[in-house]
């Protein structure tokens, strides 16, 4: 293997482990957030500090870790990555990363949801979706909030706009088959990130 070859490996085999590391500590940090509305924290500073870890760590791995080693060649970012030799897609890098908070059981939750969905299951789900989702579209600079009931528990929800912050967001749904919408931009909103947390009795 050339020097080149190994420096490539040694630079993503390092890039993957420094991320791997942040990315233990942003969920960590995501759970301690919600851990203050116990002891009375407005649940609106909370819902915005935990997305701004979120949208730092996306952020992050989109720029820093996705486009670089694609814009060298090093490894492609690909839907199916799994099966692959490559990289999640940033979307898809964020909903691993949720799964892994809900999987915890501390009753955070945060998914990605659009009103062009590539796929059905990320379309809004309730009235307060698809009301956020439209608030975000028109003021994205301004989270839109409700506190919700399910049964005997209430939650505080947030929806934030969700940007194209990358040529690698816009070039997916751009150019994805099953994209109801292909003519984003770079800074567009294309959906909303919707967090949710669990408040006390």
């Amino acid at each position: 293997m050339s020097n080149g070859r190994l420096w490539k490996h040694f630079l993503l085999g390092s890039l993957v482990l420094c991320f791997l590391i942040l990315s233990s500590a942003n969920t960590e940090a995501a759970r301690q957030a919600a851990k203050p509305l116990m002891q009375g924290l407005d649940p609106e500073v909370v819902a915005d500090y935990i997305h701004s870890i979120i949208a730092a760590h996306r952020t992050t791995y989109t720029a820093k870790v996705v486009e670089r080693m694609q814009n060298q060649g090093v490894v492609l970012a690909s839907e199916d990555w799994e099966k692959r030799k490559a990289l999640p897609l940033p979307a898809q890098f964020l909903m691993e990363s949720a799964h892994l908070v809900a999987n915890k059981q501390q009753g955070v939750r945060f998914r990605l949801i659009s009103l062009w969905p590539i796929y059905q299951r990320n379309s809004p789900a309730t009235d307060f979706e698809r009301q956020g989702l439209k608030a975000v579209q028109a003021n994205p600079d301004e989270a839109f909030r409700l506190v919700v009931t399910s049964g005997k528990k209430r939650f505080f929800q947030a929806i934030y706009a969700d940007t194209a912050v990358s040529s690698a967001c816009v070039a997916c749904h751009n150019t994805h088959p099953r994209s109801p919408k292909r003519n984003f931009q770079l800074g567009d909103v294309m959906g909303g990130m919707v967090i949710t947390i669990p408040l006390p009795d």
